[in-house]
């Protein structure tokens, strides 16, 4: 039986009772808001002063050529009048005719979006729109290169922002789903939207993944080992072996301490730790600590004598072996070029044999997007924000490089969990990304400046201990791994550093991004690459005249390896029962 207005007795109590649970979420939602910390407009990244300065040099573009922006203008009033008429027919038989595109949106994928006249209004007319300030950007004469890069970046946040199928009122699928559910799904996305400003404590940060869906230690990083070494910045695993024989020159990883170790050591199928103990290395693996305000003075010189150093010797020690193989990834790989740098530039003994980098970067001319707002308003913000505490919030880092994806990273994962009200999705990877780590004050300046302002590393001007070192220094066998898709240390750049290096070098370009092209396991047989012993001096040429491998590249690294690990041993004489065993893995640090 229904009621006057048409709806049924269970379908209206569903109704009043998601207005009772809208009721106490605004409730929690302003008392989510009133704990937000007021923080250096600075720090926001990119923050207003950034989005200021790129507009006025978008405004003062279009007034520098003019001619340009008449033509430009004139596009896109043909394109729009060309909407106008096709939306006309499409009102007049009942349905719009899509037009073809060679890169499919996913954000348009719901196929109310070319069939109902208005919605498919609202999408073209946005891609005019896009294609015209895009179009401004390209044409804005700036003889700054940093401000045009601005210019660019301020454009295409600003197109991906104004995206229909970001707001409710403008997206098909929110509406039909309301509309399905009597608001259930609106209530729903409300409460995502609560809880992700409850966990940051007032700060926006869209949760990408369900933070109650894996366990480190259970389900995540569950490979069987122990800590065998721990300082104050560090935590040193040792993996059990699981064949009867291990090569005897031991494996070091050395993971970013931007985020947690156990990218190395997700799920078990998904385990770059787990295949490498199943092709026979013994393996071990820096976990950093998680740094609060006693860590405030540890910088860059820190994370090499303290860090990379330190835990290549306890290696040896603990192995018993003269050297070991080490691989850095991302800034654990900066941090390994620097410290094979100074062991060359300053006569010091090596403790190691070879060195793999994935996705690191030694040349930071052109580093990607991420420099583009990387100016004295963002660095100064940073700093006063780390002078305060002596670290850098986890979250600001975490927003920052969101933005550089932010489609994917931030409007996607808002728009499933806040207008539609989905639940948020089981997901390894982003269950990672989202579990990232403060760093030190001092590091964070040098960071910033030292690097990606003024890559002084790259040109020689990096001063650590008693010498400056520069990626020329490099005197040791080395395999090099980029990313074709990497935003974060973009291939060229990767490349562009580490050709620099002394020795035999095999560099590897792998398809996907920073995450996906490392963690690739081949039994998946996803994604490929491109590999070749030639050193990439010409980057294009390099890779027109280089050869493309399907699956991953993990089995011809192995086999690079295995070359440099000497002869095999008995598994028992790698893992002594007397070798100490402070902890089960992954030990303490990382679950801070």
């Amino acid at each position: 039986m229904a009621t006057q207005d048409g709806l049924s007795p269970a379908s209206a109590l569903e109704l009043v009772q998601n207005f009772q649970r809208l009721n106490f979420l605004l409730q929690r939602l302003f008392l989510a808001l009133v704990k937000r910390e007021v923080r250096n407009p600075g720090v926001e990244g990119p923050g207003q002063p950034f989005f200021m300065r790129a507009a006025m040099g978008h405004a003062a573009g279009l007034w520098s050529n003019p001619m340009k922006a008449f033509n430009t203008q004139a596009q896109f009033w043909q394109n729009t009048t060309a909407l106008y008429a096709e939306l006309t027919q499409a009102m007049l038989t009942g349905g719009a005719n899509p037009l073809p595109t060679d890169e499919p949106d996913a954000r348009f994928s719901d196929a109310e979006w070319s069939k109902h006249p208005f919605f498919y209004f609202l999408k073209r007319q946005y891609q005019i729109m896009s294609s015209y300030w895009e179009s401004v950007a390209e044409s804005v004469d700036v003889s700054d290169q940093k401000h045009f890069e601005q210019i660019q970046f301020f454009t295409r946040q600003l197109v991906d922002f104004f995206s229909p199928s970001n707001f409710f009122a403008s997206n098909p699928v929110a509406i039909r789903r309301a509309i399905d559910t009597n608001g259930r799904s609106l209530v729903e996305g409300l409460g995502n939207f609560v809880r992700d400003l409850e966990r940051s404590d007032g700060d926006l940060l869209v949760t990408l993944a369900d933070p109650d869906a894996f366990v480190v230690g259970d389900s995540l990083a569950s490979t069987k080992g122990a800590v065998v070494h721990e300082t104050d910045l560090f935590q040193l695993l040792r993996y059990e072996p699981t064949t009867e024989k291990v090569h005897a020159r031991p494996l070091l990883l050395v993971p970013p301490w931007i985020n947690k170790f156990y990218i190395l050591d997700l799920q078990p199928k998904s385990s770059l730790v787990r295949w490498l103990t199943d092709q026979g290395f013994a393996v071990y693996v820096v976990s950093w600590r998680n740094p609060r305000e006693d860590m405030r003075e540890a910088g860059l010189d820190t994370y090499v004598f303290d860090g990379v150093l330190a835990a290549a010797e306890a290696v040896n020690e603990l192995s018993g072996s003269d050297s070991c193989n080490v691989v850095g990834y991302c800034i654990g790989g900066t941090a390994l070029a620097m410290s094979l740098a100074w062991i060359s530039k300053s006569g010091a003994p090596s403790p190691f044999r070879s060195a793999t980098f994935f996705t690191a970067l030694t040349d930071f001319e052109d580093p990607g997007p991420l420099k583009a707002f990387i100016d004295e308003s963002f660095v100064s913000g940073i700093m006063l924000e780390a002078q305060q505490k002596g670290y850098l919030d986890h979250r600001i880092m975490a927003r920052t490089f969101s933005f550089l994806r932010p489609n994917d990273l931030v409007y996607g994962p808002a728009v499933k969990a806040y207008l539609l009200g989905e639940p948020l999705p089981r997901f390894d990877l982003l269950f990672w990304n989202q579990d990232s780590t403060r760093l030190p004050e001092r590091m964070t300046a040098e960071y910033l400046t030292l690097l990606y302002r003024d890559n002084a590393f790259a040109t020689g001007e990096f001063q650590l201990g008693e010498v400056k070192v520069s990626p020329s220094d490099i005197k040791i066998p080395h395999y090099v791994v980029a990313c074709e898709k990497d935003h974060i240390a973009p291939w060229r750049a990767s490349f562009k550093g580490l050709a620099r290096a002394r020795g035999d070098g095999r560099f590897v370009l792998a398809q996907s991004g920073h995450i996906a092209g490392v963690i690739n396991p081949p039994d998946k047989k996803k994604y490929g690459y491109w590999v070749s012993d030639e050193t990439p001096e010409d980057l294009d040429a390099w890779r027109t005249r280089t050869e493309a491998h399907e699956g991953s590249w993990w089995p011809d690294w192995a086999k690079w390896l295995a070359k440099r690990s000497g002869r095999k041993v008995a598994a028992e004489a790698a893992y002594p029962d007397e070798l100490p065993k402070l902890q089960p893995a992954p030990g303490s640090y990382v679950l801070e």
